[in-house]
């Protein structure tokens, strides 16, 4: 059951629709590179298309009805967005659910130190990550820095041509002969990759001979953080101190791009899981004004890449106290209303997955992987060997899909995550899932997931925006 490669099928309108698709996420991906960065672009292309702020609407009473179009955002790095459909909620959501976290750097909470004429920041990996592939790239330093004043500094460096860019360290081949003897996952440790910031010292403007600049022509004790300090404060206003409450994330610096001389690929940091994130935000917000039978539902949330944990993650309460509101202001209050809803919702759990890589082919059983241009990819199941940890979707409910995508005309293919034993992970699916309601993976074939840089299909971008799209319209 070969599934046929998706650009065959193309006509001129596709083809221009699709490369208009594909420069809209190139830039989406190029600007907002953490998860604060996407909710914060999400909620500000929902307003644009009429979408209202749900804690305004409980704070006002304002009703809910056919057609509101909500939003709700938790703690700045989570969001949903609901778009109410003529039937009931009770009767069930469609539901739309990606994550807007990427594997990475962060800063830790005391960083900064000088060692042998160099300032550096420690750092922390975030997720699942390959410590060597983080070296000798240029890198750059997004988030916010939060103050004692209540006072939230937003950072972006590294990414205007103008700024400076910073590095982690790789050592030379002619000194790496033990290195290179070591284990991939030993080659660099977790505790070495910290981030190269300054090797300039601080120098003292003062006259020596001067009595009362005394104080200011001593040199500091560590001169070139004393510079980096220096620079912080005179252009972000902060001060050491105020790592203690940032959240600062190293992240490949530089915009994703066309890859190919077909230019049939992007390649770009954070595709997983932002590949699906944005085709399902961009389906959701191509409903428009229509109001669809059943309520169409986007969950754009924080932390899969660490367990979908804390207030932010999809294993919070954020999604089912959300959609509680919403339909207590729908008139459809109750507990028994929400489990209803919960219970007869359906959901593609949006994730990417791996594509099949003919470096790579041993890792792969490959009549069951996603291929790169073949369309938007199911995963029935997830999970690691025996399916740990996985959500498996039942055989009616991929009939169900499979009707959808057929009717729209959608290219599609089924995948395992790799060869049985060769290993496997996991997805939000399986929370959602504990309602009793439907969910299957679904999302974009990736090349080297995980990695600083990732390859996607403009083809399957596509795909999945369509598929998207006729999840949520369907009324059946």
């Amino acid at each position: 059951m070969e599934r046929e490669v998706a650009w065959k099928q193309y006509d001129e309108a596709a083809l221009t629709a699709l490369e208009a698709l594909a420069a809209d996420y190139i830039e989406f991906i190029s600007v907002n590179k953490t998860e604060r960065e996407c909710a914060a672009a999400a909620i500000a292309a929902a307003e644009d298309v009429g979408y209202d702020s749900l804690a305004d609407c409980i704070a006002a009473g304002t009703p809910v009805g056919p057609g509101s179009k909500l939003w709700a955002c938790a703690q700045g790095k989570a969001v949903i967005l609901v778009h109410v459909g003529s039937e009931p909620m009770a009767a069930g959501l469609n539901i739309l659910g990606a994550h807007i976290d990427s594997p990475r750097l962060d800063i830790k909470q005391n960083p900064l130190y000088e060692a042998n004429d160099f300032a550096l920041l420690d750092t922390h990996y975030y997720g699942g990550i390959k410590n060597y592939q983080w070296t000798a790239l240029p890198l750059a330093l997004h988030g916010v820095v939060a103050q004692t004043d209540g006072t939230v500094v937003e950072v972006n460096i590294g990414e205007d041509p103008a700024d400076p860019v910073f590095c982690v360290t790789d050592l030379l081949p002619h000194l790496g002969a033990q290195q290179l003897d070591k284990k991939g996952s030993k080659v660099v440790e977790g505790e070495d990759l910290d981030v190269l910031v300054g090797n300039r010292p601080l120098v003292s403007t003062a006259d020596p001979s001067d009595s009362s600049d005394i104080e200011k022509a001593e040199a500091p004790k560590d001169p070139v953080k004393a510079l980096v300090l220096s620079l912080l404060a005179d252009k972000y206003g902060i001060a050491e101190e105020d790592f203690l409450s940032a959240e600062l994330e190293v992240v490949p610096a530089g915009r994703a791009r066309d890859l190919g001389l077909d230019r049939s690929m992007v390649i770009g940091y954070g595709q997983d899981d932002r590949v699906c994130a944005y085709t399902s935000l961009a389906a959701q917000l191509a409903l428009g004004d229509d109001v669809p039978a059943r309520t169409a539902v986007c969950v754009l949330v924080d932390k899969e890449e660490i367990g979908s944990v804390g207030a932010s993650g999809m294993a919070s309460m954020f999604f089912e106290n959300t959609i509680a509101e919403i339909m207590a202001l729908a008139g459809e209050d109750g507990p028994l209303a929400l489990r209803r809803a919960l219970t007869r919702s359906r959901m593609l759990s949006s994730d990417v997955s791996a594509g099949f890589d003919p470096a790579y082919a041993s890792v792969y059983e490959a009549k069951n992987s996603a291929y790169l241009g073949r369309g938007l990819v199911f995963n029935k199941y997830t999970g690691a060997r025996g399916k740990s940890g996985s959500n498996d979707a039942s055989a009616e409910y991929v009939a169900l899909v499979r009707r959808i995508m057929d009717d729209a005309g959608v290219s599609f293919q089924t995948a395992e995550l790799g060869r049985v034993d060769a290993g496997g992970g996991g997805t939000i699916a399986y929370i959602p899932a504990k309602y009793g309601m439907d969910v299957i993976d679904s999302g974009v074939a990736v090349l080297s997931m995980h990695a600083p840089w990732e390859v996607t299909s403009k083809a399957d971008i596509y795909e999945a925006q369509r598929g998207y799209e006729a999840f949520l319209r369907d009324a059946s």
